[in-house]
């Protein structure tokens, strides 16, 4: 029994943002709630306490303020496609979403950049300034539907990342919210501003040193040509060692991604892509691009590299469309994996390329050891695996073996000098595996920075 009408934290706060934002943006009742409940790693569910969905900086830094003064705990989370856990809620908190920040402010042909909102689809971008003969490099396989914001939270890569970089290497500044409200600006308008890379700090911290709502993005400019090579192989061990003789024999692909015999038959079963060879054990998707002399030179270096390695046929596709058909399955094989299993749960791990061959074998036999089988689909060329294992949740207990054998392939991953992330970020699913990786010098370490940036956490 309540001994005085006092409200609580959120009641107080849920008054407060509906003065800032209006009640079709604040959102409190369990049926609104419940599709905020998770990102796309499903398995880990928590309702928030309260939804907030901002429209410009100034909103984000009153609400940030607010929780700030009330110390109830905020989570940021923009198109929730990630597949850590990373805009997982914790409970009675404010989740901030920025998926109604959705404005292209700026587009800066001349000096190649574009300022967006947070909320601005990635492949929005691309749209917005290909007409003038640019494009943006960070291209994840859910660039149809993830957003800035979200790719800045987990730095995240994509199929060109090989060459082109990450997220990261795409940003040359902010107008960041600290966990205090206070609004600051990080990086500038050119590359390598002086002082402290406070970008490269910030990119990658999943919203745990404040949220970016104002971003401005590298542009390239659209190469002269492109070409895209499918080689087929008996073994993907032969398909691993490909990636590794092209790497040293000097060439930088713009991509190039590795796809087994599962996660080709998943892609063949819902006709995502009708030009991938029947009966291959691995398929190697290579795509140069540069001046066309560059290109026709690295295509015909890349096909002998393949055959070398035991290719039993390399095709090249080099129109548009080709291009499209062929890169169509690539981006489709996560989704397509639910026509082999009710459930999947992907891992992100990156490796040296020397290691793919034995890294490979080494998850395989993992598999085999728990019991389920294990999908291989992944950026070959800068050694980030996406191993997906199939099973179902309405078995009892499998989930749990599943998260026990996803950590298992992360800790290979270390052991081989590799990394428990590449692009998917750590959180909620792999925060328990730090220190796998880190020291515990290096974990205190993180824990000041962030003390930094907010002086109530601890």
């Amino acid at each position: 029994m309540l001994l005085s009408g006092k409200k609580k934290p959120l009641d107080r706060l849920q008054d407060r943002f509906l003065a800032i934002l209006g009640k079709q943006r604040v959102l409190r009742t369990f049926s609104d709630l419940l599709p905020y409940e998770c990102d796309g790693l499903t398995s880990y569910k928590q309702k928030p306490g309260i939804v907030v969905l901002p429209r410009s900086t100034e909103e984000v830094a009153q609400i940030l303020r607010l929780c700030y003064q009330e110390g109830v705990p905020y989570v940021a989370r923009g198109a929730g496609t990630g597949l850590s856990g990373g805009a997982l809620p914790l409970e009675d908190c404010v989740l901030i979403v920025t998926a109604l920040m959705k404005q292209i402010l700026t587009i800066d042909g001349d000096n190649q950049r574009i300022v967006v909102q947070p909320g601005v689809v990635n492949n929005w971008v691309t749209q917005a300034v290909s007409g003038a003969g640019f494009y943006y490099a960070p291209d994840p396989s859910s660039q149809s539907v993830c957003t800035i914001g979200g790719n800045i939270a987990e730095n995240s890569g994509g199929v060109h990342c090989l060459k082109y970089g990450v997220t990261t290497n795409h940003v040359l500044g902010m107008k960041w919210v600290l966990p205090d409200g206070t609004i600051t600006e990080v990086g500038g308008i050119v590359p390598e501003m002086p002082g402290f890379d406070f970008c490269g700090l910030m990119v990658g911290s999943e919203g745990t040193l404040g949220i970016a709502t104002e971003i401005t993005l590298r542009l390239l400019k659209t190469p002269e040509a492109v070409r895209v090579l499918l080689a087929d192989f008996d073994r993907v061990e032969a398909a691993g060692a490909t990636v590794s003789d092209i790497i040293g024999a000097g060439i930088i692909p713009s991509g190039m991604e590795i796809m087994d015999r599962m996660s080709l038959e998943a892609v063949q079963s819902t006709g995502a892509s009708c030009c991938y060879p029947a009966n291959a054990e691995a398929i190697l998707l290579i795509e140069v691009d540069g001046i066309a002399p560059e290109v026709e030179a690295y295509s015909e270096a890349v096909a002998r590299l393949c055959y070398k390695n035991g290719a039993r046929q390399v095709t090249t596709a080099a129109t548009p469309e080709e291009r499209l058909q062929l890169w169509k399955g690539r981006k489709a094989a996560f989704a397509a994996m639910g026509k082999l299993s009710p459930n999947y749960y992907v891992q992100d791990g990156v490796i040296p390329r020397t290691q793919l061959s034995h890294v490979l074998a080494e998850i395989s036999q993992l598999g085999d050891k728990f019991g389920f089988k294990v999908a291989n689909v992944f950026h070959a060329g800068d050694g980030n695996l996406h191993p997906l294992i199939l099973y179902d949740q309405s078995i009892p207990g499998q989930l749990e073996q599943v998260e026990h054998l996803g950590g298992e392939i992360l800790k290979l991953c270390v052991r081989v000098g590799g990394s428990i992330s590449g692009e998917h970020g750590i959180g909620a699913d792999k925060r328990c595996y730090m220190s796998e990786m880190f020291s515990p010098q290096d974990l205190e370490t993180m824990q000041w920075i962030r003390k930094v940036f907010d002086p109530k956490f601890s």
